[in-house]
Formats: structure tokens, C-alpha cells, sequence
């Protein structure tokens, strides 16, 4: 109901600015244009302007969670930026135990406090407000320990002067211990001569979820946001960069088409299941939508639970999905009444009617000026610099050398390394494991383990009792390249920048080697 009530809300403040906006789009559509031709003119006039390419970098520190905490704070980055900056790319890296992060761009005096991890209620910070007074700069997808956000040559968000980097970000702790993570940003910063598109940020969701138990059920919304950009600006002109889906655990589905047209469904996004990974895709040749309606976005999801599951955190689902693009209006698309269209081969249907809120583009949608272009490249001054911040850290074997953190037996193991690690991304969880492996059930998990057919065409056993070097468990844990044959296979954990604790994976070698007992 909260959603709905302040949906409604932002509905009556664009419908009362939307007379007043449709001259102002066309203007700025119009000096989008002169201002491409000057940024030509002043790249062919001026190329000495220096350093075209810079980078910025921020270490967040360390957050502390206890045993099994999950909690939801908010993190900022005031820049102290006197001009512009124009990001082309983003990257993310964390060290565990961060669900989900959002990120966007505000004036340094919303949601004022000092820098640093915040409750997001001491300050009223509400995203769909952040979003209105800045811009979307970056969204981590689910679990994911490392991701970039690389937007074609020429894309950029822009970050308008005196504005910050802020966030809502979702921690979730799954280990009986305490734990420490870490959290660091990179942005990547074009000059305004190599600026060609100032990308606006849209975003789809399905609010209005209801995971029947024991099955399958899929959620799809048609976001005919053309119409509404029709009604508002003389045409509909929408060049598609970025799309990245966002659900949970139980997402097995994520499917982007278009709608409306000549091209209605054709795919232009497709995940199946969950991976933890990185998985936001860039369009390097744009995707116009100018002949169609908007996009149709469907969540597909498996509950084997007994109970329904709704839209929420922890052990409930989302369905959203981030875009960037080229268009004169930002928008945010909901479903917030589900429709119920029966069974399909034995998966729930539901679809809904997509309430489309076309909303102002802001001053961080603006185009370089030609002051801008003729300046050399700005950076703001900091006393973080990439060689001090390392945001992504290189991968390291582990030595073999390392002490247990604590008792090898597979108790600990299960507790401190498969149940927070492995089960975590839901990888090897108990309701949709990879490869069939379930690492996150503890009876039976002794049995599971010894008997396991390795499926990565390595000869190595899974584990073999007295063998941590010839168990591929281990092997997949200690080695940043672990070989499979001729083969190079990915390291565990997942889309992670480097290897679990050493002093864990020393744990699971000792457990290994002294006869994986099941203690």
C-alpha cells in the first residue's frame, strides 16, 4: 500500500508538470542536436585539450554484520565536484555477503550527513525521490561480488556539479559468525568532446508478485511506454544501451521483448535461472524502438516451497529490471495489480496492466556545453587514487600453507563456508542446486559429497577422503585457475575478484585430509 500511495503521489506531480514539459523536451531535443554539431565542430578544432580518459576511485570501509544478520543501510560518496563529470563505466566490487545494491546520483544537499554507511530512514532517503532529483548511475546485480557497467563508446551518465554517489544496499549474512566486508566503486570518466549520448535511466517492475507453492509461474507486463512519450513530445525516439534484471533465488526466468511494431516479440533479453553473476547486457549497436510500443518484460520463477511468496526481501522474490537509453523522457513502469491468466504446460500465468510515469529529465541529462568541451579533462581532487583503492584486487592462490580459522570438521565447513558461500548465490542451495549439488542441506550432505559425480571433465573425485590435492572440491577453492584436463574452469566462489578466505579454504583442505568424516 506504501508503494501505491506514493506511486499516486508522483503520478499528480508529473501530470501537473506535464503541460509545461512537452515545450522544454522539444527544446532540449533541439539543443540535443546543436549541441552534437558544436561537439563535432570542437573536436575537429580542438585536440589538445589533454587528457581525454580519467578515473575515479572510493573505498567505502568495512561493514560489520553479526551471525545471521540481514539489514538494509544506506552508503554515500560526496564527489566535491565543481564541474560535470561524464561516466562511460562503472565497476563494483565487493567481499561478500552484499544481496543487491542501487545507485544513484543526488545534489550534495539531499539527504544530507556526513559520508559513509547510514539508516536510510535517519535521513527520508526514498529511491524513486533520489531518482527524480539526480539520475541512476549503477545497479549490482544479485549477489554479484565484481561487476562493470560498460556502456558503449560516446554513453555516459552524467554527474551534475556538488552532486554525490548515494545507495540502499541489501546485506544478508547466512554464516552463525560475524563478518566483515568490504565495498569499493570505480567510475571511469570521458572527456565531454568524446560525449555523444547522455544515456536517461527507465526502470520495469512487477510489484504485485504471488509465487504459488510446489510450481512454477511466470509474471509479464506489456510497458507500452511509447504511447505515453507520444502523448507528450511530438515523436516517440528511443535508442536502447543497457538492460539488467533483478530477482532472487527462486528466479529461474528473465525475458525482455519488444512490443507493438513490426518487430513484436523479438528477445532482446534472455537469463535463465540464477548464477550470481554479473549480468546486465550492453547494446554497442543501439536497439531503436521507434517503430514499436515498449517493452514486454516477463520473471519466471520456481517455488518449491509450501507456501505462497510475495514481493519483499529475505526469503521473498522482486521482479525489476534496470535500462539505460537514449530518450527524452525518463520513465518508471509498474505493475501493480496482478491478472491471472491460468496454467500454460503446468506454469501459473499472470500479466497485469503497466502504469507508465513519464517524468522530467533533470540537469543530469543535460549535454556538455562547448566551455565544457574546450576545458581539459576534469577530475575532482581526492585523496583516493587507484593505486592507493584497489577496487577489484587480482586473484591469489592459496598456498597451502594457511591455517584453519577454526575446527576442520564438515559442521564447520557446512556453517561457515557451503551455507554462506556456496548456498548464498543460490548456486548450490537446497531448492534450485546447480548441477544437483546441494550444499546447503546439511543432512545427508556427508553422503552427498563422497558420491557426487564431477561433472566438468576433470577425473578428480569431489572429494576424496585423505586427498585434499586430489579432491576437485579443493581444487575449484585453492586455484584461481583450476584445470580440468586442457581445460580452464572457473574458480569458487562464483563471479567473485578473488578466492574465499584462505584460512577457510585451509579449513576445508584439512577437513579433506584428515578422512572427511562426517563430524
Amino acid at each position: 500500500m506504501k508503494n501505491r500511495l506514493f506511486l499516486a503521489l508522483v503520478v499528480c506531480f508529473v501530470v501537473a508538470c506535464g503541460s509545461e514539459d512537452s515545450n522544454s523536451n522539444n527544446a532540449s531535443k533541439a539543443n540535443n542536436v546543436n549541441n552534437a554539431n558544436n561537439a563535432n565542430n570542437a573536436n575537429n578544432a580542438n585536440n589538445d585539450v589533454g587528457d581525454r580518459l580519467g578515473t575515479i576511485v572510493h573505498d567505502f570501509g568495512e561493514y560489520e554484520l553479526e551471525g545471521a544478520q540481514e539489514t538494509s543501510p544506506c552508503v554515500q560518496w560526496t564527489l566535491n565536484n565543481d564541474q560535470p563529470l561524464y561516466v562511460n563505466k562503472v565497476t563494483l566490487a565487493n567481499d561478500g555477503w552484499y544481496h543487491h545494491s542501487n545507485w544513484l546520483i543526488v545534489p550534495e544537499d539531499k539527504f544530507p550527513g556526513p559520508d559513509g554507511f547510514f539508516r536510510c530512514r535517519d535521513r527520508n532517503y526514498e529511491e524513486l525521490t533520489a531518482a527524480i532529483s539526480g539520475t541512476v548511475l549503477f545497479a549490482q546485480s544479485t549477489q554479484s561480488r565484481e561487476e562493470v557497467q560498460d556502456l558503449p563508446d560516446g554513453v555516459v551518465v552524467k554527474i551534475p556539479p556538488r552532486h554525490k554517489v548515494i545507495a540502499g544496499v541489501h546485506l544478508l549474512n547466512l554464516s552463525p559468525r560475524p563478518q566483515t566486508t568490504g565495498l569499493r566503486m570505480q567510475l571511469d570518466v570521458v572527456h565531454p568532446l568524446d560525449v555523444e549520448i547522455v544515456a536517461t535511466p527507465f526502470r520495469l517492475s512487477f510489484y504485485d508478485l504471488d509465487l504459488p507453492p510446489n510450481q512454477e509461474s511466470h509474471f509479464t507486463a506489456e510497458c507500452l511506454f511509447g504511447n505515453n512519450f507520444r502523448s507528450k513530445i511530438d515523436e516517440f525516439d528511443f535508442d536502447l544501451y543497457w538492460l539488467l534484471p533483478h530477482y532472487h533465488g527462486l528466479g529461474n526466468l528473465a525475458r525482455v521483448e519488444i512490443a507493438g511494431g513490426p518487430r513484436d516479440g523479438e528477445v532482446l533479453y534472455e537469463l535463465s535461472g540464477f548464477n550470481a553473476e554479473a549480468n546486465g547486457k550492453v547494446f554497442d549497436e543501439p536497439v531503436s524502438l521507434n517503430d514499436a510500443d515498449g517493452l514486454r518484460f516477463t520473471c519466471g520463477f520456481n517455488n518449491p516451497r509450501d507456501v505462497n511468496v510475495g514481493w519483499g526481501i529475505g526469503d521473498q522474490e522482486m521482479c525489476v529490471l534496470l535500462g539505460f537509453a537514449r530518450a527524452d523522457l525518463m520513465f518508471d513502469a509498474s505493475v501493480l495489480d496482478r491478472e491471472d491468466l491460468g496454467e500454460e504446460n503446468g506454469i501459473d500465468m499472470n500479466g497485469g496492466n503497466c502504469g507508465v510515469l513519464p517524468l522530467a529529465k533533470t540537469a543530469a541529462q543535460a549535454a556538455p556545453t562547448d566551455e565544457e568541451k574546450s576545458a581539459p579533462l576534469y577530475l575532482p581532487d581526492s585523496d583516493e587514487t587507484p593505486d592507493e583503492v584497489v577496487v577489484a584486487p587480482e586473484c591469489e592462490d592459496v598456498t597451502g600453507s594457511e591455517l584453519a580459522m577454526f575446527p576442520a570438521t564438515l559442521d564447520n565447513v557446512h556453517s561457515d563456508v557451503f551455507e554462506p558461500g556456496c548456498s548464498y548465490s543460490s548456486c548450490h542451495d537446497a531448492e534450485n542446486p546447480a548441477f544437483g549439488l546441494d550444499l546447503q542441506t546439511r543432512e545427508g550432505l556427508h553422503q552427498r559429497l563422497l558420491e557426487y559425480e564431477v561433472r566438468h571433465g576433470t577425473d578428480l573425485p569431489l572429494v576424496d577422503p585423505g586427498n585434499a590435492e586430489g579432491s576437485w572440491i579443493y581444487q575449484i577453492m585453492a586455484s584461481c585457475e583450476p584445470r580440468a584436463g586442457d581445460t580452464a574452469v572457473a574458480y569458487m566462489p562464483r563471479n567473485a575478484p578473488t578466492l574465499a578466505d584462505p584460512k577457510l579454504v585451509a579449513m576445508v583442505r584439512d577437513w579433506i585430509q584428515s578422512g572427511a568424516l562426517d563430524e
